[in-house]
């Protein structure tokens, strides 16, 4: 078993210029739309016969894929930040006002050998990139009691194939970024049953089998798969995404370069591989001068007066929904637009990201533009309420396995909530409160 070696370190933004007029053309590299969803079914890979895994995207890496186009984007990045800590709140706190004296005591060494801080940002982050997260809780050497809660990441946890009845057996956590081929790079956890994980545990505390398992909690979907589809798979599926890309690379060129862009040539990442592998090259300096050969050829093609008329071919392909994608796509710039800075282009295109990720622009200000309309201060707190207040399904589903765990530990009277961060009024002579939802 080994990954797809990828060549994203060969296929950086580059601008290359015409030689025969004064402008310049912009190569970028185009994702699959197949973000989070396969085409086709996959099969499980086998590393042991008693160690399998379904893989998370054709080359099981698209939890990768994923985060990179996050991270790409300073608006998509800075509102997946902005939800996780809403979902955060006030903290995980283990609410203990109705627990006797001894259990209290017993809760406060819990947490204190615990980082309950850091493990909640962390799922909250998971939830909010990947649609569910991963506990892993360990017990005692005696079986009987719940010593530890530790988080696993969700981009580096690959499931087991299901049993016949349904559930999955184990999850195996490893780093998935480099070729796994070997048992001792992989953790092996046992997973409780996602549908009746106490029921699950306390047989297993029962039989003493084990002292660590992964109890995963994720979000209810319409299309259930092993890894859940988040709902803003829709911003990569349509195309304000690559919108906002567009507008980006063409402003960053405009300033690094003197001569206008006239033209955004996209290629896609196949086309690349593709090559490649026809032409055998392996040897990582080779694909580099490759790649900019072919680009000088392209370039060579669009502006050479001897092409004048003629047609430039490259593969295509039908997804089975019936869209077509191309290998290679060129596209001419207008740079007669007027003001020429795409000022109402780029706030049309943050407005629709921050739409899809439920984060209105004012509260993390990302609204570009001179002219902007800004909220009153009672209007944005009350948005912030709002955010809080639909963050309640999320926690009532993070919280499972620290309900687990209470009971587990016979902590009567026990039991988690996160408070919600109020932004309050001048009158009340304090900036924020915390209260708890019922």
């Amino acid at each position: 078993m080994s990954n797809t070696a990828h060549t994203t370190e060969l296929l950086d933004i580059s601008v290359e210029p015409f030689d025969r007029m004064d402008a310049q053309a912009v190569f970028t590299t185009t994702r699959a739309k197949s973000v989070f969803r396969e085409e086709v079914d996959l099969a499980p890979v086998v590393i042991t016969e008693d160690m399998q895994y379904m893989p998370w995207g054709s080359d099981n890496a698209m939890p990768y894929d994923v985060l990179d186009m996050i991270e790409s984007d300073e608006t998509l990045a800075t509102c997946q930040m902005f939800n996780a800590e809403v979902c955060y709140g006030g903290g995980l706190r283990y609410n203990t006002d109705a627990a006797t004296a001894a259990v209290r005591e017993e809760v406060d060494d819990f947490l204190l050998d615990n980082d309950i801080s850091s493990y909640y940002l962390g799922v909250c982050q998971d939830f909010k990139h990947y649609g569910f997260a991963v506990s892993v809780i360990i017990l005692n050497g005696e079986g009987t009691k719940v010593v530890r809660v530790l988080r696993k990441e969700a981009c580096y946890c690959r499931f087991a194939p299901a049993k016949s009845d349904g559930t999955i057996p184990y999850l195996l956590y490893a780093n998935w970024r480099k070729s796994v081929t070997s048992p001792s790079q992989v953790e092996k956890i046992p997973m409780l049953n996602m549908a009746a994980p106490w029921s699950d545990l306390a047989q297993r505390m029962q039989a003493k089998r084990g002292r660590k398992f992964a109890m995963v909690t994720r979000i209810a979907t319409a299309d259930h798969t092993y890894y859940p589809i988040p709902y803003y798979a829709a911003l990569f599926r349509g195309k304000w995404f690559e919108i906002k890309q567009r507008i980006a690379i063409a402003k960053a060129a405009k300033l690094r370069n003197s001569a206008p862009l006239k033209y955004h040539i996209e290629v896609s990442q196949k086309f690349w591989d593709d090559l490649f592998t026809r032409e055998r090259i392996v040897d990582q300096k080779k694909r580099m001068q490759r790649v900019k050969e072919k680009k000088k050829e392209i370039v060579d093609f669009i502006t050479g007066a001897e092409n004048a008329g003629k047609a430039l071919f490259s593969d295509f392909y039908v997804t089975p929904d019936g869209k077509t994608t191309t290998h290679v796509k060129i596209t001419r710039i207008d740079t007669e637009k007027e003001g020429g800075d795409w000022a109402t282009d780029i706030q049309e295109a943050v407005n629709m990201v921050c739409f899809t990720l439920r984060v209105h622009s004012n509260l993390v200000g990302s609204v570009p533009g001179k002219a902007q309309s800004n909220n009153s201060g009672s209007d944005k707190r009350e948005l912030y309420t709002i955010a809080q207040a639909l963050q309640k399904p999320y926690h009532d589903i993070l919280h499972k396995p620290h309900r687990v765990i209470a009971r587990a530990n016979g902590w009567a009277g026990v039991y988690p909530e996160c408070p919600m961060v109020m932004l309050t009024t001048l009158d009340e002579h304090r900036d924020m409160k915390e209260v708890t939802q019922d």
